[in-house]
């Protein structure tokens, strides 16, 4: 089947390549690598065409039959998920410049209200933290959140720069119903120190992370529970 799309358009598209071929969703970009990175975000507000093609761009349409086969489902929705968390999202060169550009803001933000000189026991000016950055040659992965690259950058950084980070020591409990997704999350923003799972089917555990990205862990795990998350602040480290 084929979708015939407008002339000269070109679809941001999310793609996965299963038994030999390529199924592409046609997706608003930002919205689709927030997903990715694990914010809350209904599928529908990301995909703009209610179809799973082999080439969008084209406007050819996959198989409900071969879709069936190769994920299990034909519902779109879900086929949708798959691709996102699985598969390639495309971006255009000046796209992936501008959120390589953002997520670096943001680590350098984190670096600055986080870790301080240990010699003088004060922050490092931001300038001086963006030369490091370029002295080690860092590199943004435009696919990733800053939190998930903000340890690697950092054992990079103190080969030029004395970095001390003052850290919170936090207890969770996730309902069973949100331990899927919200443990990805946990692991994301901190180091688990301890861990057990209840009778209930829900998860405890002990995260050291660092104390200037509480506030947003605290956000995103009331997002993904609906409020429903037990956090506890035990210590400063």
């Amino acid at each position: 089947m084929v979708f015939a799309p407008r002339e000269h358009i070109s679809f941001n598209t999310a793609k996965i390549k299963k038994h030999g071929k390529t199924y592409e969703i046609v997706v608003d970009p930002d919205l689709a690598l927030k997903y990715r990175e694990g914010e809350k975000i209904p599928i529908e507000e990301i995909i703009k065409s209610d179809h799973i093609f082999y080439d969008a761009n084209k406007g050819i349409m996959a198989s409900e039959h071969e879709l069936k086969e190769v994920f299990g489902t034909q519902d779109v929705y879900e086929i949708a998920k798959i691709i996102l968390k699985e598969g390639e999202i495309s971006l255009t060169s000046k796209h992936r410049e501008e959120i390589r550009k953002k997520k670096l803001r943001k680590i350098i933000d984190i670096i600055h209200r986080n870790a301080v000189d240990p010699r003088t026991g004060l922050p490092h000016p931001v300038s001086r933290i963006e030369e490091a950055i370029k002295q080690a040659k860092v590199h943004i992965n435009e696919f990733k959140s800053a939190e998930e690259q903000l340890n690697e950058i950092i054992k990079k950084l103190r080969l030029i720069l004395p970095l001390k980070f003052s850290k919170k020591k936090v207890r969770v409990h996730i309902p069973s119903k949100y331990v899927g997704r919200a443990y990805s999350l946990v692991k994301k923003f901190g180091t688990v120190l301890k861990e057990d799972w209840l009778n209930d089917g829900s998860y405890i555990c002990e995260i050291e992370l660092p104390g200037g990205m509480l506030n947003d862990f605290i956000d995103q795990m009331n997002n993904f529970t609906h409020g429903e998350v037990d956090i506890k602040i035990l210590e400063e480290v």
